[in-house]
């Protein structure tokens, strides 16, 4: 009787692939929480920016609308399209949350700009803490 040959970078391939799907549904899972708690996560999130001092704003509702927009169109995101925003931060911390990676490129990026922000405060990690503090509940146990 042959002896079976056990090819190491099939069993390799398998775990990743494994990885990879359950990182996926975890994502998926996140997005999907998100648009369905957007205003939950919106207003608690604008409150914690400005309580830790990271924006300033003329328009907390202009803000929060914002925010609730982005949290909403999480999960309508191309592959692309998220990987290109989140490159910036993407080596921030070890373990990132895509949520709060995404939503601290968002600040950073993009919120700067409208036209309610007065002025964005605090380094890259600071502003990552503020959001993470909020959106780590939508990460799965």
């Amino acid at each position: 009787m042959a002896k079976m040959h056990v090819n190491p970078n099939r069993a390799t391939d398998k775990a990743v692939r494994a990885i990879d799907r359950k990182r996926e549904q975890e994502r998926r899972k996140m997005f999907i929480f998100a648009r369905d708690h957007a205003d939950l996560l919106a207003t608690k999130l604008v409150q914690r920016l400005i309580d830790k001092k990271i924006i300033e704003t003329t328009s907390v509702e202009d803000i929060r609308n914002a925010f609730e927009k982005q949290l909403r169109s999480l999960h309508l995101l191309e592959e692309f399209d998220l990987q290109l925003k989140l490159a910036p931060v993407r080596t921030l911390v070890q373990d990132p949350n895509i949520v709060t990676l995404y939503l601290t490129q968002f600040i950073i990026e993009d919120l700067v700009d409208h036209g309610s922000i007065q002025d964005v405060f605090g380094e890259d990690i600071d502003i990552y803490r503020a959001v993470d503090s909020v959106t780590k509940a939508l990460r799965p146990k």
